[in-house]
């Protein structure tokens, strides 16, 4: 991401800077040849007077399963999937004529730089978008100042 944003994102499994991976790579290698090229679920960032808000497009999923932590100043939003490849046999009760979507696990963590009151963030999943508010720490986001060449 770049320099001047407040956080950045973490990438595992060959991931590349925006949150994608190579075809054929890593732990969504499967994945990424079933779905034409999106790795992890996509994210927007906005940013407030007041909050970052995450805004995870993550249709299908069981709330329930879905996982927040913070460690080491580092959020991971986690879901375990179902556990299925792309070589996994259907059941005897899912007989697909053809199948595009198959709710499977991912991670994505963010770097908050000491910009976020880890204390106060909150989560929630409505109409397949999990949104995650990230209350800005006043002592670490300053606004920017002009500065007057004489």
């Amino acid at each position: 991401m770049y320099h001047n944003q407040a956080f950045q994102s973490e990438h595992k499994y060959g991931c590349g800077p925006m949150g994608r991976g190579k075809f054929g790579r890593g732990k969504f290698a499967n994945f990424w040849r079933r779905a034409g090229g999106f790795g992890q679920p996509p994210v927007n960032i906005e940013e407030t007077d007041e909050a970052f808000q995450v805004s995870l497009f993550a249709a299908g999923l069981v709330k329930e399963n879905v996982t927040l932590s913070v460690k080491d100043d580092v959020l991971t939003i986690a879901y375990p999937g179902t556990g299925e490849t792309a070589n996994t046999e259907p059941t005897s009760q899912e007989k697909y004529t053809y199948q595009e979507h198959m709710p499977n696990g991912f991670e994505r963590s963010f770097r908050l730089n000491n910009k976020v009151i880890v204390e106060s963030i909150s989560a929630s999943y409505t109409d397949g978008i999990l949104k995650v508010t990230l209350p800005k720490n006043p002592e670490t986001n300053k606004p920017a100042q002009t500065i007057t060449v004489a």
